[in-house]
């Protein structure tokens, strides 16, 4: 007896495999892995991403005892929708003393450079952006 005439010789002494079937454990820790990744970038992306608008201070001057100019760059991705800008006179301690809500209205430029005063109640240390949006107040609104 020659063992090509019974191929299957060994399977009929042990018996055939058993069908394996893959743990889906690894499986499904790796799809779980790729949906968290996902989320993570677009979290990130949300957080740190390229803004609708963006401000950049430039630096600002104190005028005098009541006085703070704030210097500022606005980068708007629809330039021809007005934004409003909360910019604020700080004191030493970085308490707010002065703030002032800026109408910018829409224009052709992306980017736009800007100087506002802001009044305080007493001698300001500095003066910053405290964010720009495009919610503008009925009040700010030209009629």
């Amino acid at each position: 007896m020659s063992q090509t005439s019974h191929p299957d010789r060994v399977s009929d002494r042990y018996g055939a495999k058993p069908a394996r079937h893959r743990c889906p454990i690894p499986i499904l820790l790796g799809i779980g892995v790729v949906i968290a990744g996902l989320i993570v970038a677009y979290v990130g992306y949300r957080q740190f991403g390229s803004k609708d608008i963006d401000p950049n201070q430039l630096g600002y001057t104190v005028v005098d005892d009541s006085t703070v100019s704030v210097h500022f760059t606005l980068t708007r991705k629809h330039p021809d929708r007005p934004v409003v800008c909360l910019v604020r006179g700080m004191d030493a301690d970085g308490g707010e003393i002065g703030r002032r809500e800026l109408l910018i209205p829409g224009s052709g430029n992306g980017t736009v450079e800007l100087t506002t005063t802001v009044r305080t109640t007493e001698r300001p240390a500095n003066g910053n952006i405290y964010g720009c949006g495009d919610r503008i107040p009925a009040y700010l609104k030209a009629g």
